[in-house]
């Protein structure tokens, strides 16, 4: 199909922006958000370095690349090629339904954006300003595609972190490698090609571990592609056949492209990227946070519980409200019901509430049954950005009734973390990796990261040395 001039208004805005964006112009406050945004990534990432899912990637794909040269592991001293490094780091980071999220644009981007850009950066050459400016391209352009797809995408069984994600990655991996705006336009195509994921991994397979990676990985390829002089789709969100946007949508009235370009430079996604505090998908937040509302001004007991009902959109209802079936620890941490039990019995939803063998745990899953979820078509029609926003009613044997209603978690933008509870989730984290010390100076270079010289400075401290 031939394309006059101008058929990719859309594709080429978001090339320019990415080619020409420079760390210095960006509000300071902004630059600070994606810092403390990127800290908590990589702790995720170290967290998942001993994961049992990214063991098997890692002696997997270590018999399958002799590459002994390449960037490492996080939190390892495994060292692979180049893009069996991005796979693996991705996957680290979404290893544990620990990391950021993007509730409008339904994406987890840090675990998308950061693992081709450090295994750029693991070459030298890249100072910290240069570094910021292109983690700052992906995580702008990852949330509008997903804000452009809409909550239907997801809806329809994708998983956009393997299918929108590819264009975060694509985009910071052009800016580190200075392409200019034609060979991100190609950048871009090339990623956006390689989108694929289904959400089905969600009931427990290991795989949607693995998605972040993939996308990660899949952008990395697109811009080293594009840099060499190989081509790519140039209207891949416009072409009205085979187009990203029409391709993954069931009609054209689905999906917004304006969205991907509305605010560009002025108006920055990345300030509206939220922090999980639970380790479990960011939809059972809302729930969770309103359960404990409730328990702070109603204390009550699980005996005292006739009915938990949780009211929300069709993608809530959807992606985390059916009845549990033990069927893995992805299953686990993505369904409502169970998060729901484990949080009224072991009082807390982190990392050590989820042992292999919480799975089949008889009281969690007896108490998951008191759970039911519904969609609430009011929630639904205010689309996607507010896809979280949840009305938790619990009704109790004796008669009383408590309601909540919560628009979004803590840790979102709308109630953002503090500096201090993000180095401290860092730190819970990586100790896993790395002593406290170590932490401490990966933090302070990260927050600090526009005054170093190369951001290679950065991905040694990422890595173990035997």
């Amino acid at each position: 199909m031939a394309h006059s001039a101008g058929s990719n208004p859309y594709t080429a805005q978001l090339a320019s922006y990415t080619s020409s964006l420079r760390s210095e112009d960006v509000p300071p406050e902004v630059l600070h958000r994606l810092k403390l945004l990127m800290l908590d990534s990589l702790g995720c990432g170290l967290f998942g370095a001993d994961l049992p899912w990214v063991r098997i990637l890692k002696t997997t794909l270590s018999q399958l690349d002799q590459t002994s040269m390449g960037p490492a592991c996080w939190g390892s001293n495994v060292r692979l090629s180049a893009p069996h490094a991005v796979l693996v780091n991705g996957t680290q980071i979404q290893g544990f339904e620990l990391d950021d999220v993007h509730r409008h644009g339904v994406l987890h981007v840090g675990a998308v954006t950061l693992p081709g850009l450090l295994a750029i950066a693991a070459r030298g050459g890249l100072s910290g300003k240069e570094f910021l400016a292109a983690a700052l391209a992906g995580y702008e352009t990852g949330p509008r595609v997903g804000i452009c797809m809409g909550q239907e995408h997801i809806g329809q069984g994708w998983h956009s972190g393997a299918t929108v994600g590819v264009f975060a990655s694509g985009a910071a991996c052009a800016r580190a490698l200075r392409l200019d705006a034609d060979q991100t336009v190609h950048a871009l195509g090339i990623a956006g090609t390689q989108a694929a994921g289904l959400m089905a991994a969600q009931y427990g397979a290991m795989v949607k571990r693995m998605h972040a990676g993939r996308s990660a990985q899949s952008g990395f390829y697109a811009a080293e592609l594009a840099k060499n002089g190989f081509t790519g789709i140039t209207d891949v969100f416009e072409s009205e056949y085979g187009g990203f946007c029409t391709t993954f949508s069931r009609s054209q009235d689905r999906f917004q492209l304006s969205a991907l370009t509305q605010g560009l430079g002025s108006v920055y996604e990345t300030q509206r990227i939220a922090l999980k505090f639970y380790s479990c998908v960011g939809s059972n937040h809302t729930t969770l946070d309103a359960i404990q509302d409730i328990k702070k001004r109603h204390p009550f007991q699980i005996q005292d519980i006739g009915k938990i009902r949780v009211f929300g959109s069709q993608v809530t209802a959807d992606h985390v409200g059916w009845a549990y079936k033990p069927e893995g620890l992805t299953s686990a941490q993505l369904n409502l019901p169970f998060c729901v039990a484990t949080l009224l019995l072991e009082g807390d939803v982190f990392v050590h509430q989820f042992p292999e063998s919480c799975v089949n745990d008889p009281k969690r899953i007896e108490v998951s049954r008191l759970v039911e979820v519904q969609e609430d078509p009011a929630i639904t029609a205010l689309g996607s950005k507010f896809r979280h926003k949840v009305r938790v009613e619990i009704e109790f044997k004796d008669g009383l009734k408590e309601t909540e209603t919560r628009e979004a978690p803590r840790g979102s933008e709308l109630f953002f973390a503090f500096d201090d509870d993000i180095r401290a989730k860092f730190k819970k984290l990586g100790l896993s990796a790395f002593p406290e010390d170590h932490l401490n100076r990966l933090a302070d270079l990260v927050m600090n990261l526009e005054q170093v010289a190369d951001s290679k400075e950065l991905v040694g401290l990422l890595e173990k040395s035997h």
